[in-house]
């Protein structure tokens, strides 16, 4: 069996967290949930993780910010950016500063599974997801 994959999940609205953390768990990720940026920034500079998700828009400090330093601190860390729909065009500039993925608001669990199943792959990890039947 593989180690679980490392998320740091950072998004200002404190029910992204508590929907989302659950639905990692059960596809066996280690999942640390932050709402306060700065905080989460500090926390990605004492421990390594292998996906961090986070919103683009927040007031301390933006998801382009928290992209750039996880770059900068690990590059091998995967980057997914959660955006509103009126995002899109930043979400793009995101994708093209190597963020790995976005996902548009709102979504369901299963969306995000499958974008880090996706970025599971491409660290060379693999995740037991299969989404549910549409």
């Amino acid at each position: 069996m593989t180690e679980a994959l490392k998320i740091l999940l950072l998004d200002d609205e404190p029910i992204v967290g508590k929907r989302l953390k659950p639905a990692l768990a059960k596809i066996g990720c280690e999942v640390e949930v932050f709402q306060d940026p700065i905080a989460a920034v500090a926390r990605i500079n004492k421990q390594s993780f292998d996906i961090v998700v986070t919103d683009i828009r927040m007031d301390e400090m933006d998801g382009m910010q928290v992209l750039e330093h996880v770059q900068a601190k690990s590059p091998r860390t995967k980057v997914i950016m959660i955006t509103g729909y009126a995002m899109i065009a930043l979400a793009r500039e995101a994708m093209e500063k190597g963020a790995f993925d976005f996902i548009a608001k709102p979504f369901k669990p299963d969306d995000l599974r499958q974008v880090i199943a996706k970025a599971a792959r491409a660290l060379g990890s693999s995740i037991d997801f299969t989404p549910a039947t549409r």
